[in-house]
């Protein structure tokens, strides 16, 4: 017996303010503490302020980081931000693939969430946030 997954694919959500300017790093995107939406997937979307020590160690897993409160090196510190995901990733079976925006200008109207003070003030430089 073979398993069968159906996908429905819509339009790519636009997060960049200027998309002729940024640069990306690929990154492994973790599951861990993802919840599934209505349709049972595990999307962390597009906008999605992310980090883990991927900068300095390329091995490293990013996961989400826009929570305020944490302590730097807590689940979910916005001090630890490295980053935005540039696409909807998909992370129901486990950590995936995806690319993360180290340089470049978002949209702050785009966004799934607006970013905390933590997160911002950690990617001040390389990501400009416009409204």
């Amino acid at each position: 017996m073979s398993k069968f997954v159906s996908t429905t694919y819509g339009n790519k959500k636009e997060i960049l303010k200027f998309p002729d300017h940024y640069v990306t790093l690929g990154v492994t995107v973790d599951d861990t503490g993802i919840t599934a939406n209505s349709d049972g997937k595990k999307i962390v979307p597009a906008g999605t302020i992310v980090g883990g020590g991927v900068l300095s160690d390329s091995t490293k897993k990013v996961s989400a980081k826009n929570t305020q409160g944490g302590a730097a090196g807590s689940a979910g510190a916005g001090v630890d931000a490295e980053g935005v995901l540039l696409n909807d990733v998909d992370v129901t079976y486990g950590p995936a693939s995806g690319a993360m925006i180290i340089h470049g200008f978002i949209a702050l109207d785009k966004l799934p969430a607006a970013p905390v003070a933590d997160s911002v003030t950690a990617l001040k430089g390389r990501v400009l946030f416009l409204k």
